[in-house]
């Protein structure tokens, strides 16, 4: 039995996000769906997408994640036991935040999930160019309509969530509820400003590049290629720091008979303010590694093992 964390009126999440952002680019319809399948069947209940993917991949155009998922509910008798989080700001078609732009693109959203409402609606980008009262004022009115339940906010600097929150407030909006920013053993910047903000404010955080590209599955050590659309990113890591970290996250993972993997989302799931972290699977083989995450209990001495080896 999997507990899960509530992070709004309402909403209730298991503490690990499935991502579905290689729906559609590295993994097919049909491989998505069991993927899909597999992660509901192992206690998760937390979908994180976005309408921009995936446009980058040769012959999309963004929406394709959405799609598949919306094709995979269809039929489905537990939507309500589902948290289902998409964003606005990235897709080709709808770029920006513009409010014309958010009432736009949130109907596109809907209408392939194939849905009536979003559960957690993410600002996915800052958009500068747009007063960001506009923006807030927009995303409120999703909610007022019944087409957003939650607000979220991913990729925006400390300075700008406050701004956001004191335009709430002042304005009488809905708050956001949930932030969507990088962290990982080996991305700790957040921990500075964005954390104790989230804290402080009650936001909770659900973190993506939960396993830092790849790099924190351990399979990466430099002495062979592996193919992977991620590999490039994932071995700027293998740095004396990386390894420190690796080394330290292996160590854990053997006392539990475990993989990295499941160690690396363990301590993000461990860490105050953290709601789920987000972590994809282009298979289901490599799901299993990621669900073993939501059995994992680490002490108190493997945590504090993983937080000194990763500190900078």
């Amino acid at each position: 039995m999997v507990t899960k964390r509530t992070i709004a009126p309402g909403i209730a999440v298991s503490p690990l996000a499935l991502g579905t952002n290689v729906f559609g680019w590295t993994a097919d319809t049909e491989t998505s769906h069991a993927v899909l399948d597999g992660y509901v069947n192992g206690g998760g209940n937390f979908l994180d997408t976005a309408d921009s993917y995936s446009f980058w991949a040769e012959g999309n155009s963004g929406g394709e994640s959405e799609t598949i998922i919306g094709k995979w509910l269809a039929g489905r008798s537990d939507r309500d036991d589902l948290v289902i989080a998409t964003k606005v700001s990235h897709h080709p078609q709808f770029a920006g935040l513009a409010p014309e732009t958010i009432r736009a693109a949130v109907d596109a959203s809907l209408t392939r999930l194939d849905i009536d409402v979003i559960d957690i609606y993410y600002a996915h980008f800052d958009d500068p160019s747009t007063p960001l009262v506009e923006s807030i004022a927009a995303m409120s009115e999703l909610v007022d309509q019944g087409k957003v339940r939650c607000i979220g906010i991913s990729n925006y600097t400390a300075e700008r969530i406050e701004d956001w929150l004191k335009i709430t407030a002042d304005e009488s909006f809905h708050a956001p509820m949930v932030i969507e920013p990088q962290y990982n053993l080996v991305e700790r910047g957040i921990e500075a400003d964005i954390l104790p903000l989230a804290r402080t404010h009650g936001l909770a955080v659900v973190p993506y590049y939960s396993l830092a590209h790849g790099f924190l599955t351990g399979k990466y050590t430099g002495e062979e290629d592996i193919e992977s659309p991620r590999a490039s990113d994932a071995q700027k890591y293998l740095t004396p720091q990386g390894r420190k970290v690796i080394d330290a996250v292996r160590a854990v993972a053997g006392e539990h008979a475990t993989e990295p993997a499941s160690v690396a989302l363990a301590w993000l799931a461990a860490q105050e303010g953290v709601a789920a972290p987000i972590a994809s699977a282009r298979t289901t083989d490599q799901l299993s590694t990621l669900l073993d995450s939501l059995h994992l209990q680490l002490s108190d001495k493997e945590l504090q093992l993983l937080d000194e080896a990763s500190q900078p």
